[in-house]
């Protein structure tokens, strides 16, 4: 396997990952990516706990540390902005020994680069499909070019075309709702990470790095809609009239232009990922809708498991991927199942429900929910 690179497609935070823990075990790994060139994308995220003690084995959590912002509190509140529930989350770091870090997607993606180095990350790349055999693999580009590699593994999205052609499920699932995402530039960045809960909408915020705000917004709508330009934060602000502050700050201290919308998508869970030479990592492996905030955090526990797992598989990286699989399967695939039932309660419409949920969720004591947390996230 030493002769023949791993060859892992996408370099999404799961495959960037990947490829470092890969060549940190020993391994030759080459990343391919679609795009031309690395872009700044996507808004925030948030890091748990679980996703920074795996990158502290692969000896990322420090410089990820450094360059986000270390989240200490977290509410959930009702759209008028009274508090349904805190969580400590520095109690949260002291029981699980990593802190959990908000930080905007783009600074985590060069510092992922950059940890891999560039001449392993090659853009322009895209995978069209492979060609499997027993002693290795052809990985067939869009552009017409063939690569020969050891392993493949599909890190490429949610619409993978490495998992198109190995479990052939067709397109994802709509969850009922569209999201909104922003980074303001706020003129004081609030202290604590909060969502707010109404009828079929909901309102995230998120202080990351250098006194930015990532928010989220989502709205029980139809698949397939689009904003007019110039006219999405002041739908937004229609959207979000009279609840609380900070949200009409947060809209207000955003660029237009940098407002994303896309619609909340899934998968069902997988009950194998890989074949033969073949896995799959990430969002291709088990893409779930957001509301636990796991998704990368999940694909950085593949792909430090998954390296783990070649590293000791004493010459069979065949049995070393299904390895991999059976440890990785159950755990990501219930955060999908939970996140799903989470999204159902949370963008509720109906009144009753609502107002059930919030007194339910008002009566947990705070100690319960950070220990309810803990146990999540190990």
């Amino acid at each position: 396997m030493a002769q023949s690179p791993i060859l892992i497609a996408g370099a999404g935070i799961g495959g960037l990952t990947a490829a470092i823990a890969l060549r940190r075990a020993g391994f030759d790994a080459h990343v391919y990516e679609r795009a031309a060139e690395i872009r700044e994308v996507g808004a925030g995220i948030t890091l748990q706990a679980n996703a920074m003690l795996a990158l502290r084995t692969i000896g990322l959590d420090a410089v990820v540390t450094a360059a986000g912002r270390v989240a200490t509190k977290a509410s959930l509140q009702t759209a008028a902005g009274k508090i349904l529930s805190r969580i400590d989350l520095q109690g949260v770091e002291r029981e699980m020994g990593a802190p959990a870090v908000a930080i905007h997607r783009a600074t985590l993606q060069e510092l992922l680069v950059s940890a891999l180095g560039r001449e392993f990350l090659h853009l322009d790349g895209q995978v069209a499909g492979y060609e499997a055999r027993q002693d290795g693999v052809t990985v067939r580009l869009a552009d017409g070019r063939r690569l020969e590699g050891a392993l493949l593994i599909g890190a490429d999205g949610i619409r993978s075309a490495v998992r198109s052609q190995l479990l052939g499920d067709g397109e994802p699932l709509y969850a009922g709702y569209v999201a909104w995402r922003g980074v303001a530039e706020p003129e004081r960045a609030p202290e604590e990470v909060s969502e707010s809960w109404g009828r079929g909408r909901r309102f995230g915020i998120v202080p990351i790095e250098n006194g930015r705000v990532y928010w989220f917004a989502t709205l029980n709508a139809p698949a397939g809609g689009r904003d007019e330009p110039g006219t999405v934060r002041r739908r937004l602000e229609d959207l979000f009239a009279g609840w609380h502050p900070p949200i009409a700050e947060m809209l207000a201290a955003t660029p237009e232009r940098a407002i994303l919308r896309n619609d909340m998508l899934h998968r069902l869970p997988a009950g194998r990922w890989g074949e033969g030479r073949v896995t799959l990592l990430g969002d291709a492996a088990h893409p779930m809708t957001p509301n636990l905030g796991q998704g990368a955090c999940q694909a950085i526990e593949d792909a430090v498991a998954l390296a783990g797992c070649l590293r000791d598989a004493s010459g069979d990286p065949v049995a070393a991927l299904r390895r991999y699989e059976a440890l990785r399967i159950p755990r990501a695939n219930g955060f999908v199942r939970a996140s799903l039932r989470l999204g159902r309660v949370a963008q509720s419409e109906n009144v009753v429900v609502c107002r059930l949920r919030n007194a339910l969720v008002s009566l947990v004591p705070s100690s319960i929910s950070r220990r309810q947390l803990v146990r999540t996230l190990r």
